[in-house]
């Protein structure tokens, strides 16, 4: 399954369905954004240079039950970062959108579904995992030390990996920024996050990727490459024994998405839980 860009629905006017309908569902190939990508020579999954997972979240989730009376959730869809595909945001949104209206028997009819449907969509075996409301975690994790106090000069809004430096001092040590921005490669709608940096090897200059996080403020891409190029720009530089990069992207149309990329496997149940702007 598979479409061609000029039918993505991002930006454009749409009838909202209310039935369930699978064929909402909007395949776009991950090998045409990774092709612009600095991949490192060096491959550890396959092709890929990392493994991961995305996790998308769905805040608005609701079906009828076989009476009529409504039912919503909070469902987690955990995507293997070597899925042949993503899937378009609104075609997303849409296709849950069309259980509305839609009688289920349970929650394992809706539980079959969605695996089944985009697992098919993403070209890989998906992970769903069904909250109910009052249940949904929140993050417990320790984000380790903010950079976005440091005082810096910016000049640069575009990616610029020439940016970051590193010094010969070992350490491991976590790293985060609420400061990434970029924007929909689509309609332009600015997309944040906070971005998180794991890693054990040469000390990276701080004040260097505070700039550099900056400087997609003015980047068009989608979710998922912005973190894959955070992460190959930062094993460019070397001598990382470990290195893990995740992003937790505010929600939009009742859904974010929330990309993991590391260096070795990674368990996805060590992802970053839901933070504050989520």
């Amino acid at each position: 399954m598979s479409h061609d860009d000029k039918e993505l629905l991002l930006g454009k006017h749409t009838e909202y369905v209310f039935e369930y309908d699978k064929s909402l569902i909007f395949p776009i190939s991950r090998e045409q954004n990774r092709a612009k990508l600095p991949m490192p020579s060096e491959k550890v999954n396959g092709v890929l240079p990392f493994y991961g997972f995305d996790i998308w979240t769905g805040y608005e989730v609701s079906w009828l039950n076989l009476k009529g009376k409504p039912q919503v959730a909070i469902v987690e869809f955990v995507i293997p970062a070597d899925s042949s595909h993503i899937v378009e945001s609104k075609s997303f949104k849409l296709y849950l959108n069309s259980f509305n209206q839609t009688r289920l028997a349970n929650q394992d009819e809706l539980h079959q579904r969605l695996q089944s449907d985009l697992s098919e969509g993403f070209g890989a075996p998906i992970e769903v995992r069904i909250f109910s409301v009052m249940n949904f975690p929140i993050a417990n994790e320790d984000l380790g030390q903010g950079i976005d106090d440091l005082d810096i000069e910016v000049s640069d809004y575009s990616p610029n990996a020439g940016l970051l430096s590193v010094s010969d001092i070992q350490v491991e040590e976590t790293l985060h920024s609420h400061l990434l921005k970029s924007n929909c490669p689509v309609t332009g709608q600015p997309d944040w996050a906070t971005v998180i940096i794991r890693y054990d090897g040469m000390k990276i200059n701080r004040e260097a990727l505070l700039q550099y996080i900056i400087s997609y403020r003015n980047h068009d891409d989608f979710h998922e490459h912005c973190v894959e190029q955070i992460f190959c720009d930062l094993l460019s530089l070397g001598g990382f024994n470990s290195l893990t990069v995740t992003a937790r992207y505010t929600r939009r149309g009742g859904l974010d998405i929330n990309p993991t990329r590391s260096l070795a496997p990674i368990s996805t149940n060590q992802g970053v839980g839901r933070l504050a702007r989520q």
